[in-house]
């Protein structure tokens, strides 16, 4: 199974990191997650592996719109709205046969080759 990328089309470090992958012949595959938002159980798996806030989108209007009280809830509370709203999720996130292995795309690329197993 190709290294499986979540994101939406028009986000730009979408952009930037599918230009990355395709710039050294990595075979992946594209989850809008607009169109297919990943379900409670995949994400409670991803939260498992990475804990919720790194694959939390902090500078996103729907995490914004949360107000105050998200700052006190739960990985459970977080696994929740990750599911009812997938802008909350941080973009991209990386999963490597099965497993949640990276979210966002800021760090060096000895980092992203490392982390992404290529």
């Amino acid at each position: 199974m190709p290294l499986q990328v979540y994101g939406i089309p028009n986000c730009g470090t979408c952009k930037k990191a599918l230009a990355w992958l395709e710039s050294r012949g990595v075979a992946y595959a594209f989850i809008n997650t607009k169109e297919q938002p990943p379900t409670e159980q995949m994400i409670q798996t991803w939260v498992n592996t990475l804990g919720a806030k790194p694959i939390r989108n902090t500078s996103g209007q729907s995490y914004r719109s949360l107000g105050p009280a998200k700052d006190d809830w739960s990985d459970q509370q977080w696994v929740a709205a990750f599911a009812q709203d997938a802008m909350l999720l941080k973009r991209p996130l990386f999963v490597k046969d099965g497993t949640a292995v990276l979210a966002g795309f800021r760090a060096p690329d000895e980092v992203l080759i490392q982390k992404l197993g290529l």
